[in-house]
């Protein structure tokens, strides 16, 4: 292939990826008596859209939820994703080595086809509408991919750093948290980045245990705004823009560890 082919292939790439993006900014961003098509630049900026968006979709609430279940979530699939990876990885027993597929294997199973048995679990539990079911049951969802991201990784630091430790007088727990963990920062960047967007935007799971208005995610607010308000797209655009920015703000910030760590967590080991 051509450079001249590779350029073109990468431009309409990029053109497909950038026309969803300025259909969003832009009916966002259009007053409501705007009429004209959506390809249609707006005549003027209108703010008004996300103002009104905020107040009637109930985002307030909807977001300090996304932020305590994705945040609460993370945290605890980080910790026990990554303790649970430095002896799957640096100890190949057959043990460990069943433990490793098992976990793995998870990642084939859809989370729908355990829906049913799932809820009847969480009501008997009394976790409908409350923040510690949700959370438990995404960090369920997010540790096989978690454990192999971070075996991978931890599979590519030499032992010798290892080894030194036990010389120096550290036990295991001492070298991971000491020495392990702390090089996992490009892993642990790629985790909160892949799996973090993964809670934020749930919905299948939110919708059925989260059903009091008051413990409504983000993703469960829009879809009841959009039913309530179908024919108001500004009103929806401007809340999808607004759901949006938490998670973009994060990936500028992680971004410099995301390739590096989703290349070493999938390739190396």
């Amino acid at each position: 292939m051509s450079k001249v082919t590779k350029y073109i292939a990468a431009f309409f790439i990029v053109i497909v990826h950038i026309i969803p993006f300025y259909l969003l900014v832009n009916m966002a961003f259009k007053p409501m008596k705007d009429l004209s098509s959506k390809w249609v630049p707006a005549s003027n900026i209108n703010f008004s859209n996300f103002v009104d968006a905020w107040k009637h979709a109930g985002l307030d609430k909807a977001l300090m939820n996304n932020i305590i279940i994705t945040v609460c979530t993370i945290v605890l699939g980080i910790l026990i994703g990554a303790m649970a990876s430095y002896p799957l990885s640096r100890f190949k027993t057959k043990v460990n080595q069943v433990v490793y597929m098992l976990c793995v294997s998870c990642l084939v199973v859809p989370a729908l086809t355990i829906l049913v048995p799932l809820y009847r679990l969480v009501v008997d539990v009394n976790g409908i509408n409350t923040h510690w079911a949700i959370i438990l049951i995404h960090v369920t969802f997010i540790l096989p991919m978690t454990i192999f991201l971070y075996s991978g990784f931890v599979g590519g630091i030499p032992k010798e750093l290892d080894e030194a430790a036990l010389i120096d007088g550290c036990n295991h727990f001492e070298i991971f948290y000491r020495i392990i963990f702390p090089l996992m920062k490009p892993i642990t960047a790629t985790v909160v980045i892949i799996l973090g967007m993964q809670v934020w935007n749930d919905y299948q799971f939110s919708i059925f245990f989260l059903q009091k208005a008051d413990y409504r995610t983000i993703p469960v607010a829009l879809s009841s705004f959009i039913s309530q308000f179908q024919n108001n797209i500004s009103w929806v655009a401007a809340g999808c823009m607004i759901a949006m920015m938490p998670m973009t703000i994060i990936y500028m910030f992680f971004q410099k560890y995301f390739i590096k760590g989703m290349a070493d967590g999938a390739i190396k080991g």
